[in-house]
């Protein structure tokens, strides 16, 4: 009797470099699509204030992935505030990263942001990471618990908050609504879900 046996073939690991802001989103796009072969390393949520930070780590968890046996990587940043720096490294090791300027681009969508950034220039963003950890991340490093008449010097030439949700989350919808009220920001909410996130990593995932 001839048994047939059916051998899937697996696909390469491919390693995920990405900021430690984004790593719940990037978690949920493995798991709705089935990219289990995606490896997520994160590096410090806090080199969103110190992006000066961001490309010398790029570069040692890149050699650090290449070092493992790993072929496949992908930047899970935007540029981020590295003036460039970030691509040096990326065109430097031959890997890609997310297109866009920082993450509250690419959860719009780049194309358009770039359209509404106009009508925004005065807006300061927030996302679900940031509406989740708005004391920890912004209130105390920036001393506005301590020293509240700080919020006008950092904010001052904000109009409004602009709450870009990745999930509809009621909870970090009040957060964040809290959050324009403790700023002294008028508050606008758009649902964005993870924007060109999907569509990035699904291709560095060969789907």
């Amino acid at each position: 009797m001839n048994v047939s046996r059916n051998h899937t073939i697996q696909p390469e690991p491919v390693r995920v470099i990405a900021c430690g802001m984004i790593a719940r989103e990037v978690l949920a796009i493995r798991e709705q699509f089935g990219l289990d072969h995606l490896q997520l390393i994160c590096l410090p949520a806090e080199y969103h204030h110190y992006p000066d930070k961001i490309a010398p780590s790029v570069d040692q968890a890149i050699q650090k992935a290449k070092a493992d046996g790993i072929t496949n990587i992908f930047i899970g940043y935007a540029d981020c505030g590295t003036g460039g720096l970030l691509d040096r490294v990326c065109e430097k090791h031959g890997v890609e990263r997310i297109a866009g300027p920082h993450c509250f681009s690419f959860y719009a969508g780049n194309d358009l942001f770039a359209a509404q950034w106009d009508d925004d220039m005065t807006s300061f963003f927030m996302t679900d990471f940031l509406a989740r950890h708005f004391d920890a991340f912004m209130v105390k490093p920036l001393g506005l618990d301590r020293h509240p008449e700080l919020r006008d010097i950092y904010f001052g030439n904000y109009k409004k908050m602009v709450y870009m949700a990745q999930t509809d989350n009621p909870e970090l919808s009040v957060k964040a609504e809290k959050a324009a009220e403790f700023l002294g920001l008028a508050y606008e909410r758009r649902l964005t879900g993870y924007g060109d996130l999907v569509p990035a990593l699904k291709a560095a995932a060969g789907h």
